[in-house]
């Protein structure tokens, strides 16, 4: 086992500004963020979060992609010990525990006794937009980078376990990966899922990532995909799935990744913390601005295309609403089709400033059950954050 090599570019600004006669397509660079950024192997110029693991951020621009490219989808990896190189070969999936038999199949036996199988889905840490939370809460401080949209290929879990024969009695089904821990200490990073979510036909096991093997660094040979759920069950370099006829009881589902128990965006007062927590699960309402970004400078009366993403567990993002006045008014921006139900949804607006001065602009998103966006959220955890987004924009 071996860290992946990072390689430190420098730092770089990054930026895109709104002009009188096109979408962000055809944005220019006119004002400056900086992030330090990193090359690491298989990937282009990245935020860097952390190098052990390697954490690395998508930069926004990328995300006026309707699917994020592989060479800078967001990483996360919470184990330091990891294959620099797996031969596809010589790898296997076990699947054991409360099943029939026991399986071992390699990736042919996956591409080749099962049927494949295709879905559009959204996969955001848990942790994405941390660094935004007031109070300040310990922990990586993502942006909103750590996420990304992409086309996922491979087998359906309950094909899998359909061909292992689940026992009756089945409660949970665990999934481990090939990192490893660093030190004994350290508890391996192991997740769950309870028999009937595991079975539902969506969650899977993928091969694929837009149309390509999974990059290295986002999970190779196999990640598994929970749709509409947080990326800290999609576990990368998957080469274990254990069928449990009880509660599984590891440390990443018992004593971290937990959540206020029966809210829906897991906020609670940090003088007041919540007693009750479950693990996290489905993906609240959320959505953010992608184009200009904060602190552009634009032109009075002349048009900006403010543009952005929403997005939601699977419910379906029904509309999204701007200010332009801080939160006084609202008015509904245009939504383009669907994706899929697990997918982002783009959103755009129109707006024409009059006068100069200093602006802060409002985006909320609201799905099919009515769920909409709070002015503030907060936990101790810094997860699901999904209080209203604000954008400064300066006009001249």
């Amino acid at each position: 086992m071996r860290k992946f090599k990072l390689y430190y570019i420098i730092y770089t600004f990054l930026a895109l500004s709104c002009n009188s006669g096109g979408g962000s397509d055809n944005a220019a660079p006119t004002v400056v963020n900086k992030e330090l950024m990193v090359k690491a192997e298989g990937k282009d110029d990245m935020i860097l979060l952390t190098d052990r693991p390697a954490n690395l951020e998508t930069p926004l621009w990328y995300f006026r992609y309707d699917y994020t490219p592989n060479n800078v989808f967001f990483v996360r990896w919470h184990l330091a010990n990891m294959p620099s190189k797996i031969d596809s070969n010589e790898y296997r999936l076990t699947i054991n525990g409360h099943v029939n038999r026991t399986l071992s199949l390699s990736l042919t036996d996956l591409k080749t006794k099962f049927k494949p199988y295709t879905i559009n889905a959204l996969a955001a840490c848990a942790g994405n937009a941390r660094s935004f939370f007031s109070p300040q809460v310990p922990g990586g401080q993502w942006k909103n980078g750590a996420m990304g949209n992409a086309k996922w290929t491979g087998v359906k879990l309950k094909d899998i376990l359909a061909l292992a024969g689940v026992k009756n009695g089945a409660f949970e089904v665990a999934f481990n990966g090939m990192d490893e821990p660093p030190l004994e200490s350290v508890p391996d990073f192991v997740k769950s899922l309870k028999i009937d979510h595991a079975m539902d036909g969506e969650v899977m096991v993928a091969y694929e990532m837009n149309d390509k093997p999974l990059p290295l660094l986002n999970g190779y040979p196999l990640k598994l995909v929970v749709p509409g759920w947080y990326a800290t069950y999609w576990v990368g370099m998957l080469n274990e799935i254990k069928v449990y006829n009880d509660t599984f009881k590891g440390y990443w589902m018992k004593k971290a990744y937990l959540v206020p128990k029966g809210v829906t965006n897991g906020d609670e007062k940090h003088d007041k913390l919540a007693k009750d927590v479950v693990p996290i699960s489905k993906m609240d309402v959320r959505s953010i601005f992608v184009n200009p970004e904060p602190n552009t400078i634009i032109k009075a009366n002349e048009n900006c295309a403010l543009e952005g993403l929403a997005f939601d567990g699977g419910d379906g993002i029904t509309k999204v609403e701007i200010s332009v006045d801080n939160g006084k008014t609202w008015q509904a921006t245009k939504l383009n089709p669907e994706l899929g139900k697990y997918t982002w949804r783009r959103w755009k607006y129109s707006w024409k400033p009059t006068a100069a001065g200093k602006y802060t602009i409002k985006v909320k998103a609201t799905n099919s059950k009515g769920e909409t966006q709070p002015p503030h959220q907060w936990n101790r955890s810094g997860y699901m954050r999904n209080e209203i987004e604000t954008l400064n924009l300066i006009v001249e």
